[in-house]
């Protein structure tokens, strides 16, 4: 039974923690145009079972004085809330002009997507990794498996070409079924 209150209790946390995030730090014009890029939903889920796996391990550890599960429960709770903050702390949001690039511990950017110098390509066991570079020096780092990642990178390319004035078939870079939407970067 007190498995089943710590669970829902985190629930509620989580579920509270995630509209109160909402409301209080996502009201700008792209927050709310609908179009974003956000990590996949596995990682909350992942970050909520984990937390949950914690708290439960810490309280079997106070319960029956074991420090192993004390310790062990403690480190798991906070790989899990550290999945979670990392969920919620990440985005691209975008409308027709710019986009806005959040990330935990850094000052949300509003760039134009004319402001996208190139872009860098990794593949790894499946996985893609697309690396977007802009004119200030910081970068995006987009996996495959990202919601909504693949529909960014085609209207990014499309403003990309409105806002620098070229036409797409003058783009002979461009090539999405390789993953390319931008020139290349070299070392």
């Amino acid at each position: 039974m007190d498995v089943l209150i710590i669970i829902i209790l985190t629930f509620a946390l989580c579920f509270g923690l995630d509209k109160g995030f909402t409301k209080l730090f996502r009201s700008q014009p792209q927050h709310l145009s609908g179009k974003a890029v956000r990590l996949h939903k596995y990682y909350g889920l992942g970050g909520i079972l984990l937390t949950v796996l914690g708290i439960g391990a810490i309280f079997t550890g106070i319960r029956e004085p074991m420090v192993v599960l004390i310790v062990g429960g403690g480190l798991i709770l906070a790989v899990g809330i550290g999945l979670i903050v990392y969920f919620l702390t990440f985005g691209v949001f975008y409308d027709e002009d710019s986009f806005l690039l959040t990330t935990f511990g850094k000052k949300t950017g509003l760039y134009r997507f004319s402001q996208i110098k190139g872009q860098k390509l990794y593949n790894n066991a499946g996985q893609t990794l697309i690396e977007l570079y802009l004119s200030d020096g910081r970068s995006i780092q987009l996996q495959s498996t990202m919601t909504g990642a693949y529909e960014f990178l085609d209207h990014a390319f499309a403003a990309w070409c409105v806002q620098r004035g070229k036409k797409p078939e003058d783009c002979p870079f461009h090539d999405p079924d390789n993953s390319l939407w931008f020139p290349s970067v070299e070392e």
